[in-house]
């Protein structure tokens, strides 16, 4: 497989997404008598979906076809004045930021869709079949969506998403048009990785949130501590998988790379809103461990996922490792519903899952 490299301009395009990233993850810190209403945790993903499909669109056309070339540059630069308007408007008020949202999606989306059917006739036939499916078929879902405008309260949000939905579930369906031309495994791991940092970097910011208002008690030191080794032990267990683990050499169209780290992504916010959330004591005891032990449980699942299917199979983890690392999640839960116990010793739990994570995954 040809080298290929992250540009600059791949990299700038990124910057944008951490604001929108802190943005999405700053709506699960609305909390309200003890839990945090559904209300928000629906919207918190509502809002995370189109960033991550709007960065993954991009992502991909640059993976197949794109070329550090001149009208290549100018389509991520336009596509960066779409990216800001909509990270502008993400909030949880959807009603009164709608129309920019709506503009700067549609935007965004309308011009991957446009690359796509303007992929060079000099490109193979397989490319060509790729690339006129992809771009037709994500005009569907643009359309679908772009119907939202004629239609006031939840009924246009349900258009919208309907479309965002299409997008997302046509390139399953159309997989055999996709592997005909697979994606660059080298590359594609490396942008999600990057990706995998700015999400990672949320829990860093909770970190310095937590500093700004430490009483620097033992308690608050202990919590520090256990968060900072929790930060290095995810850094370390995601990142030395992608590094040495997994096999840059597998040829597919990539969609459990792409889908799997949806799961990935989210989890990583909520991990990172859980920081915050419990030193500040936010939530009742019972919502808090269902909370910060389901986002781990989301982020083992996912990873464990998308990483066997492509770890060297002299790697892959063994049923047992699993059955070790669940046990001793579960173990977790159970003595922390039976004993109430303090919140730094909640982070050390978790931290000493993901040291183990860590030890036996890498």
């Amino acid at each position: 497989m040809a080298e290929k490299k992250v540009t600059w301009l791949e990299l700038f395009y990124d910057i944008l997404f951490v604001a929108a990233v802190s943005k999405a993850t700053h709506v699960l810190l609305h909390a309200d008598n003890g839990v945090i209403p559904i209300e928000y945790l629906v919207k918190f993903v509502l809002i995370f979906i189109p960033i991550w499909w709007g960065w993954v669109g991009q992502t991909l056309f640059i993976n197949r076809f794109g070329q550090d070339i001149f009208i290549h540059r100018i389509f991520i630069i336009l596509q960066l004045f779409f990216v800001l308007l909509m990270t502008a408007s993400l909030s949880p008020n959807f009603d009164q930021y709608y129309i920019p949202f709506f503009v700067g999606y549609i935007g965004s989306r309308a011009l991957t869709a446009m690359q796509y059917l303007m992929v060079h006739k000099s490109k193979a036939a397989h490319q060509h079949s790729t690339a006129s499916y992809l771009g037709t078929y994500f005009l569907i879902g643009i359309s679908i969506s772009a119907c939202s405008l004629f239609f006031d309260s939840w009924i246009r949000y349900v258009i919208l998403y309907m479309g965002i939905a299409v997008d997302i579930i046509l390139p399953l369906i159309g997989r055999r048009h996709l592997v005909k031309t697979p994606i660059h495994t080298p590359h594609l791991f490396e942008r999600f990785a990057l990706f995998t940092l700015i999400l990672l970097g949320e829990s860093v910011i909770s970190i310095l949130a937590v500093l700004q208002f430490s009483h620097w008690d033992l308690p608050s030191i202990l919590f520090v501590a256990f968060t900072s080794l929790l930060v290095i032990a995810i850094w370390w267990q995601y990142f030395e998988n992608v590094e040495t683990k997994v096999s840059k050499e597998i040829q597919t169209a990539g969609q459990t790379i792409i889908y799997g780290h949806l799961f990935i992504y989210l989890s990583l916010s909520m991990i990172a809103a859980s920081i915050q959330l419990l030193y500040q004591q936010k939530l009742d005891y019972p919502f808090m461990l269902i909370f910060v032990f389901g986002s781990v449980l989301l982020y083992f699942l996912s990873t464990s996922l998308v990483f066997h299917l492509y770890r060297h199979k002299h790697l892959r983890l063994k049923p047992y490792h699993l059955a070790i690392l669940l046990g001793i999640l579960g173990c977790c839960i159970m003595f922390d519903l039976i004993y109430h116990v303090p919140n730094y010793a909640i982070i050390g739990e978790i931290t000493v899952f993901f040291i183990a994570y860590a030890k036996l995954t890498t």
